[in-house]
């Protein structure tokens, strides 16, 4: 089945700049901004610019110019906030919700990045 782009969900308002928000980092690929309900001390989100639903549908049909400024946005959000281990920093989470069983909220692709104190495991253990 196809993807099909709601261009009127609340991150592409935000990207034609109708809806503001605490904007991290930008750049010709990706915007990351803070979450307004934060489940960690740091919680961003980085989206990429492009009409993509989930995150396979990126993968499948971004360019690798896409990909690789998305991915690349990702690393330099997580510098900025520094919670990447190999500097020091103590650990993050990055979370894609995707889909009805997977709880995304808003179909638009977008990476949770939460980090700033322990965060426990992130599902229970199916055999428990």
């Amino acid at each position: 089945m196809a993807y099909v782009y709601d261009d009127q969900n609340i991150f592409a308002k935000i990207l034609r700049g109708e809806i503001p928000n605490d904007t991290v980092y930008e750049d010709d690929y990706a915007l990351a901004f803070r979450d307004i309900q934060p489940q960690a001390p740091v919680h961003v989100l980085v989206i990429p610019k492009g009409p993509y639903v989930t995150y396979d549908h990126f993968a499948n049909t971004a360019s690798e110019a896409e990909i690789v400024g998305y991915t690349r946005a990702i690393g330099k959000v997580c510098a900025f906030l520094g919670v990447e281990p190999g500097n020091g920093g103590r650990g993050y989470r990055t979370i894609a919700n995707t889909g009805e069983a997977g709880v995304q909220e808003v179909p638009h692709l977008h990476t949770h990045i939460l980090g700033g104190r322990m965060l426990g495991r992130m599902l229970k253990r199916f055999d428990d």
